[in-house]
Protein backbone atom coordinates (compact mmCIF):
# COMPACT_ATOMS: atom_id res chain seq x y z
CA UNK A 1 0.00 0.00 0.00
CA UNK A 2 1.32 3.54 -1.15
CA UNK A 3 0.56 6.79 -0.46
CA UNK A 4 -1.03 9.25 -2.40
CA UNK A 5 0.61 11.65 -4.90
CA UNK A 6 1.89 14.15 -2.61
CA UNK A 7 1.44 12.59 0.47
CA UNK A 8 4.00 12.25 2.57
CA UNK A 9 5.60 9.08 2.42
CA UNK A 10 4.29 6.25 4.86
CA UNK A 11 6.59 3.88 7.20
CA UNK A 12 7.21 0.64 6.41
CA UNK A 13 6.46 -2.20 9.37
CA UNK A 14 7.38 -5.47 8.44
CA UNK A 15 7.07 -8.95 10.39
CA UNK A 16 7.16 -12.88 8.93
CA UNK A 17 3.71 -14.68 8.66
CA UNK A 18 4.01 -15.94 11.90
CA UNK A 19 0.64 -16.15 14.27
CA UNK A 20 0.88 -13.23 15.84
CA UNK A 21 -2.44 -11.67 18.14
CA UNK A 22 -4.22 -9.43 15.80
CA UNK A 23 -3.57 -6.61 18.29
CA UNK A 24 -0.40 -6.04 16.26
CA UNK A 25 -1.67 -5.86 12.99
CA UNK A 26 -4.85 -3.77 14.35
CA UNK A 27 -2.36 -0.65 16.09
CA UNK A 28 -0.22 -0.67 13.41
CA UNK A 29 -3.38 -0.54 10.73
CA UNK A 30 -4.89 2.04 12.72
CA UNK A 31 -1.75 4.47 12.22
CA UNK A 32 -1.94 6.58 9.13
CA UNK A 33 2.17 7.07 9.21
CA UNK A 34 2.18 3.28 8.69
CA UNK A 35 2.25 0.52 6.20
CA UNK A 36 2.40 -3.06 7.33
CA UNK A 37 3.99 -5.75 5.13
CA UNK A 38 3.64 -9.30 6.23
CA UNK A 39 5.90 -11.22 4.37
CA UNK A 40 6.35 -14.87 4.23
CA UNK A 41 9.15 -17.04 5.69
CA UNK A 42 9.88 -19.55 3.43
CA UNK A 43 12.99 -17.59 1.58
CA UNK A 44 11.87 -15.81 -1.44
CA UNK A 45 12.96 -12.63 -2.65
CA UNK A 46 10.00 -10.95 -2.38
CA UNK A 47 10.65 -11.10 1.12
CA UNK A 48 13.75 -10.14 0.68
CA UNK A 49 13.17 -6.91 -1.17
CA UNK A 50 10.40 -5.82 1.63
CA UNK A 51 12.71 -6.32 4.85
CA UNK A 52 14.49 -4.17 2.49
CA UNK A 53 12.72 -1.66 2.28
CA UNK A 54 11.42 -1.79 6.12
CA UNK A 55 12.05 0.68 8.55
CA UNK A 56 10.95 -1.44 11.27
CA UNK A 57 10.82 -5.07 11.88
CA UNK A 58 8.75 -7.33 14.23
CA UNK A 59 10.58 -10.61 14.72
CA UNK A 60 9.73 -13.45 16.62
CA UNK A 61 11.70 -13.85 19.84
CA UNK A 62 11.99 -17.81 18.90
CA UNK A 63 15.18 -18.95 16.97
CA UNK A 64 13.52 -22.51 15.95
CA UNK A 65 10.45 -20.24 14.97
CA UNK A 66 12.28 -18.15 12.33
CA UNK A 67 14.39 -19.31 9.42
CA UNK A 68 18.05 -18.17 10.10
CA UNK A 69 17.83 -15.76 6.78
CA UNK A 70 15.72 -14.01 8.37
CA UNK A 71 16.77 -13.28 12.22
CA UNK A 72 18.62 -10.21 12.63
CA UNK A 73 22.08 -10.59 11.95
CA UNK A 74 24.66 -8.43 10.63
CA UNK A 75 24.11 -10.26 7.03
CA UNK A 76 20.73 -9.12 7.13
CA UNK A 77 21.37 -5.74 8.28
CA UNK A 78 24.00 -5.06 5.41
CA UNK A 79 20.61 -5.81 3.30
CA UNK A 80 18.52 -3.75 4.83
CA UNK A 81 19.92 -0.06 4.69
CA UNK A 82 16.45 1.93 5.43
CA UNK A 83 16.19 -0.29 8.90
CA UNK A 84 16.02 1.85 11.54
CA UNK A 85 14.49 -0.45 14.24
CA UNK A 86 13.80 -3.57 15.29
CA UNK A 87 11.23 -4.89 17.70
CA UNK A 88 11.63 -8.91 19.45
CA UNK A 89 8.52 -9.91 20.35
CA UNK A 90 9.16 -11.26 23.63
CA UNK A 91 11.07 -11.16 27.04
CA UNK A 92 13.83 -12.54 24.33
CA UNK A 93 15.98 -11.83 21.72
CA UNK A 94 17.94 -14.73 20.58
CA UNK A 95 16.60 -13.72 17.08
CA UNK A 96 18.45 -10.41 16.73
CA UNK A 97 22.38 -9.47 17.13
CA UNK A 98 22.23 -6.36 19.41
CA UNK A 99 25.67 -5.61 19.06
CA UNK A 100 25.38 -5.38 15.31
CA UNK A 101 22.41 -3.62 15.52
CA UNK A 102 24.06 -1.16 17.60
CA UNK A 103 27.09 -1.01 15.60
CA UNK A 104 24.58 -0.19 12.62
CA UNK A 105 22.35 2.23 14.41
CA UNK A 106 19.56 -0.13 14.69
CA UNK A 107 17.58 0.36 17.98
CA UNK A 108 16.52 -2.70 19.70
CA UNK A 109 12.79 -3.21 21.77
CA UNK A 110 11.98 -6.20 23.68
CA UNK A 111 8.72 -7.21 25.09
CA UNK A 112 10.08 -7.91 28.67
CA UNK A 113 7.05 -7.99 31.51
CA UNK A 114 4.41 -8.63 28.91
CA UNK A 115 4.10 -12.05 29.44
CA UNK A 116 5.45 -11.97 33.17
CA UNK A 117 2.45 -13.01 34.85
CA UNK A 118 2.03 -16.22 32.61
CA UNK A 119 5.36 -17.33 32.47
CA UNK A 120 5.84 -17.32 36.31
CA UNK A 121 2.25 -19.08 36.53
CA UNK A 122 4.11 -21.25 34.18
CA UNK A 123 6.64 -21.60 36.19
CA UNK A 124 4.27 -23.24 39.71
CA UNK A 125 2.80 -25.21 37.28
CA UNK A 126 6.08 -26.97 36.48
CA UNK A 127 6.65 -27.26 40.19
CA UNK A 128 3.56 -28.33 41.45
CA UNK A 129 3.07 -30.72 38.70
CA UNK A 130 6.35 -32.08 39.89
CA UNK A 131 6.01 -32.36 43.69
CA UNK A 132 2.50 -33.54 43.97
CA UNK A 133 3.59 -36.13 40.86
CA UNK A 134 0.37 -35.49 39.22
CA UNK A 135 1.76 -36.68 35.35
CA UNK A 136 2.90 -40.15 36.91
CA UNK A 137 -0.65 -40.11 39.22
CA UNK A 138 -2.56 -38.89 35.41
CA UNK A 139 -0.84 -41.95 33.65
CA UNK A 140 -2.36 -44.65 36.45
CA UNK A 141 -5.32 -43.77 36.32
CA UNK A 142 -5.64 -43.76 32.36
CA UNK A 143 -4.08 -47.49 32.65
CA UNK A 144 -6.10 -48.38 35.42
CA UNK A 145 -2.54 -49.11 37.29
CA UNK A 146 -3.34 -46.92 40.16
CA UNK A 147 -4.17 -49.03 43.29
CA UNK A 148 -2.63 -47.59 46.39
CA UNK A 149 -2.54 -43.57 47.15
CA UNK A 150 0.84 -44.08 48.83
CA UNK A 151 2.45 -45.39 46.01
CA UNK A 152 1.99 -41.69 44.41
CA UNK A 153 3.01 -39.92 47.68
CA UNK A 154 4.29 -36.36 46.84
CA UNK A 155 5.47 -33.42 48.90
CA UNK A 156 4.59 -29.96 50.00
CA UNK A 157 6.89 -26.87 48.79
CA UNK A 158 5.88 -24.76 52.17
CA UNK A 159 8.65 -23.99 54.23
CA UNK A 160 11.18 -25.15 51.22
CA UNK A 161 13.74 -22.65 50.02
CA UNK A 162 13.35 -21.41 46.40
CA UNK A 163 16.49 -20.01 44.31
CA UNK A 164 15.51 -17.58 41.75
CA UNK A 165 18.65 -16.87 39.07
CA UNK A 166 17.62 -13.93 37.17
CA UNK A 167 15.09 -11.66 39.34
CA UNK A 168 13.79 -9.54 36.30
CA UNK A 169 10.13 -8.94 35.41
CA UNK A 170 9.36 -12.64 35.70
CA UNK A 171 11.56 -13.39 38.77
CA UNK A 172 10.31 -10.50 40.57
CA UNK A 173 6.56 -12.27 39.99
CA UNK A 174 7.78 -15.79 40.95
CA UNK A 175 9.18 -14.17 44.00
CA UNK A 176 5.29 -12.43 44.94
CA UNK A 177 3.71 -15.97 43.88
CA UNK A 178 6.15 -17.76 46.45
CA UNK A 179 5.43 -16.15 49.54
CA UNK A 180 2.14 -17.21 49.29
CA UNK A 181 3.24 -20.91 49.27
CA UNK A 182 5.44 -19.71 52.40
CA UNK A 183 8.79 -20.58 50.53
CA UNK A 184 12.02 -18.76 51.64
CA UNK A 185 13.06 -16.90 48.25
CA UNK A 186 16.96 -16.16 47.71
CA UNK A 187 18.41 -14.84 44.39
CA UNK A 188 21.51 -14.52 42.50
CA UNK A 189 21.65 -11.40 39.38
CA UNK A 190 24.86 -9.46 38.80
CA UNK A 191 22.28 -7.14 36.94
CA UNK A 192 21.06 -5.42 39.65
CA UNK A 193 21.52 -4.43 43.13
CA UNK A 194 21.65 -6.04 46.23
CA UNK A 195 18.87 -3.38 47.52
CA UNK A 196 16.94 -3.98 44.41
CA UNK A 197 16.68 -7.69 44.89
CA UNK A 198 15.46 -7.51 48.75
CA UNK A 199 13.11 -5.14 47.27
CA UNK A 200 11.93 -7.74 44.84
CA UNK A 201 11.52 -9.91 47.24
CA UNK A 202 14.11 -12.40 47.69
CA UNK A 203 17.21 -12.31 49.57
CA UNK A 204 20.83 -11.67 47.84
CA UNK A 205 22.89 -14.35 47.72
CA UNK A 206 26.01 -15.48 45.62
CA UNK A 207 25.32 -18.06 42.73
CA UNK A 208 27.32 -20.76 44.52
CA UNK A 209 25.49 -19.78 48.03
CA UNK A 210 22.41 -20.53 46.19
CA UNK A 211 23.13 -23.62 45.03
CA UNK A 212 23.97 -25.05 47.91
CA UNK A 213 21.24 -23.97 49.95
CA UNK A 214 18.24 -24.37 47.71
CA UNK A 215 15.83 -26.60 47.66
CA UNK A 216 14.57 -25.68 44.35
CA UNK A 217 16.63 -23.91 41.65
CA UNK A 218 14.26 -21.86 38.79
CA UNK A 219 15.46 -20.01 36.07
CA UNK A 220 14.46 -16.99 35.18
CA UNK A 221 17.63 -15.09 32.97
CA UNK A 222 18.17 -13.91 29.47
CA UNK A 223 19.98 -16.44 26.95
CA UNK A 224 23.24 -14.67 26.57
CA UNK A 225 27.28 -14.65 26.54
CA UNK A 226 27.38 -15.07 30.02
CA UNK A 227 24.52 -17.74 31.04
CA UNK A 228 24.99 -20.06 27.94
CA UNK A 229 26.09 -23.28 29.57
CA UNK A 230 25.73 -21.73 33.01
CA UNK A 231 24.34 -24.45 34.19
CA UNK A 232 26.64 -27.54 33.46
CA UNK A 233 28.11 -30.65 35.48
CA UNK A 234 29.42 -28.61 37.73
CA UNK A 235 26.52 -26.64 38.63
CA UNK A 236 23.92 -29.56 38.58
CA UNK A 237 26.56 -31.38 41.10
CA UNK A 238 27.13 -28.40 43.72
CA UNK A 239 22.92 -28.41 43.84
CA UNK A 240 21.99 -29.48 47.41
CA UNK A 241 20.64 -33.31 47.06
CA UNK A 242 17.25 -34.35 46.30
CA UNK A 243 17.10 -30.24 44.80
CA UNK A 244 14.64 -29.68 41.97
CA UNK A 245 15.77 -27.76 38.90
CA UNK A 246 12.99 -25.36 37.03
CA UNK A 247 13.34 -23.40 34.05
CA UNK A 248 10.91 -21.47 32.57
CA UNK A 249 14.05 -19.05 30.87
CA UNK A 250 15.95 -20.17 27.56
CA UNK A 251 16.48 -23.71 25.97
CA UNK A 252 21.11 -23.53 26.33
CA UNK A 253 21.15 -21.89 29.92
CA UNK A 254 21.09 -25.63 31.04
CA UNK A 255 23.39 -28.51 29.61
CA UNK A 256 20.56 -31.17 28.95
CA UNK A 257 22.52 -33.97 28.98
CA UNK A 258 24.72 -32.72 32.39
CA UNK A 259 21.25 -32.85 33.66
CA UNK A 260 19.85 -35.93 32.80
CA UNK A 261 23.09 -37.66 34.20
CA UNK A 262 22.35 -35.73 37.38
CA UNK A 263 18.66 -37.31 37.61
CA UNK A 264 20.10 -40.69 36.64
CA UNK A 265 22.42 -40.09 39.60
CA UNK A 266 19.77 -39.40 41.94
CA UNK A 267 21.77 -36.59 43.12
CA UNK A 268 18.51 -34.26 41.27
CA UNK A 269 15.13 -35.22 42.29
CA UNK A 270 13.60 -33.72 39.32
CA UNK A 271 13.43 -31.41 36.96
CA UNK A 272 10.01 -29.04 35.13
CA UNK A 273 11.39 -27.75 31.93
CA UNK A 274 9.40 -25.46 29.41
CA UNK A 275 12.60 -25.07 27.72
CA UNK A 276 14.89 -26.85 24.83
CA UNK A 277 17.88 -26.32 23.23
CA UNK A 278 16.07 -27.99 20.31
CA UNK A 279 12.12 -27.00 20.00
CA UNK A 280 10.52 -29.42 20.43
CA UNK A 281 13.53 -31.49 21.90
CA UNK A 282 13.06 -34.94 20.12
CA UNK A 283 10.87 -37.61 21.42
CA UNK A 284 13.37 -39.90 22.38
CA UNK A 285 15.57 -37.27 24.50
CA UNK A 286 16.28 -38.91 28.05
CA UNK A 287 14.66 -36.49 29.67
CA UNK A 288 11.34 -37.38 27.95
CA UNK A 289 11.18 -40.61 29.28
CA UNK A 290 11.85 -39.52 33.09
CA UNK A 291 8.70 -39.85 35.15
CA UNK A 292 11.00 -37.11 37.55
CA UNK A 293 10.65 -34.77 34.56
CA UNK A 294 7.51 -32.32 33.69
CA UNK A 295 8.04 -31.53 30.03
CA UNK A 296 6.44 -28.16 28.45
CA UNK A 297 6.43 -27.10 24.84
CA UNK A 298 7.98 -23.33 25.59
CA UNK A 299 4.36 -22.84 26.11
CA UNK A 300 4.84 -20.70 29.60
CA UNK A 301 4.52 -17.59 27.67
CA UNK A 302 1.74 -18.77 25.11
CA UNK A 303 -1.10 -17.32 26.86
CA UNK A 304 -4.28 -15.53 25.20
CA UNK A 305 -3.35 -12.44 27.62
CA UNK A 306 0.39 -13.07 27.21
CA UNK A 307 0.21 -12.76 23.46
CA UNK A 308 -2.19 -9.95 23.33
CA UNK A 309 -0.01 -8.30 25.73
CA UNK A 310 3.38 -8.44 23.80
CA UNK A 311 1.54 -7.81 20.42
CA UNK A 312 0.24 -4.28 21.87
CA UNK A 313 3.64 -3.75 23.18
CA UNK A 314 5.73 -4.26 20.19
CA UNK A 315 3.11 -1.98 18.37
CA UNK A 316 3.62 0.39 20.39
CA UNK A 317 7.40 0.61 20.58
CA UNK A 318 7.80 0.64 16.67
CA UNK A 319 5.47 3.43 16.61
CA UNK A 320 7.08 5.48 19.42
CA UNK A 321 10.56 4.72 17.98
CA UNK A 322 9.27 6.06 14.40
CA UNK A 323 7.72 9.20 15.63
CA UNK A 324 11.49 9.48 17.78
CA UNK A 325 10.34 9.07 20.91
CA UNK A 326 12.02 6.96 23.67
CA UNK A 327 10.77 3.40 23.70
CA UNK A 328 10.32 1.19 27.13
CA UNK A 329 12.33 -1.28 26.77
CA UNK A 330 15.32 -0.35 24.45
CA UNK A 331 17.76 -2.89 24.48
CA UNK A 332 20.68 -0.50 22.84
CA UNK A 333 20.45 2.87 24.54
CA UNK A 334 24.31 3.51 23.21
CA UNK A 335 22.47 3.25 19.69
CA UNK A 336 19.75 6.02 20.60
CA UNK A 337 21.61 8.96 19.00
CA UNK A 338 23.01 7.28 15.99
CA UNK A 339 19.25 6.16 15.48
CA UNK A 340 17.55 9.87 16.15
CA UNK A 341 20.27 10.96 13.49
CA UNK A 342 19.59 8.24 11.31
CA UNK A 343 15.94 9.39 11.59
CA UNK A 344 16.22 12.83 11.30
CA UNK A 345 18.40 12.25 7.97
CA UNK A 346 15.39 10.41 6.23
CA UNK A 347 13.34 13.31 6.96
CA UNK A 348 10.68 10.54 8.14
CA UNK A 349 11.07 12.11 12.05
CA UNK A 350 10.21 15.70 10.78
CA UNK A 351 6.77 14.25 8.68
CA UNK A 352 5.60 11.93 11.18
CA UNK A 353 6.87 13.05 14.82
Amino acid sequence: MSAPAGAAPRLRVARLDLWIDPAFDDAISQDSTLDLLVLTGNGDAVTAAGLASAHAYHVSAAKDEVPARWQVSADLLMQCPQLLCVSSGGAGYDTVDVAACTRAGVAVVNQAGANAASVAEMTFALLLSLVKRLGESEAALRAGTAVSREALMGREIEGRVLGIVGIGEIGRKVARIAAGFGLRVIAFDPLISAAQIVERGAEPVALEALLEQADIVSLHCPLDAGTRGMFDAAAFQRMKRGALFISTARGGIHDEDALLAALEAGHLAGAGLDVWKVEPPPPGSGLLQRPDVVAAFHTGGVTHEGRRKVAQGSARQIMDMLAGRAPARLLNPEAWPRFLQRLSQSGINAQHS
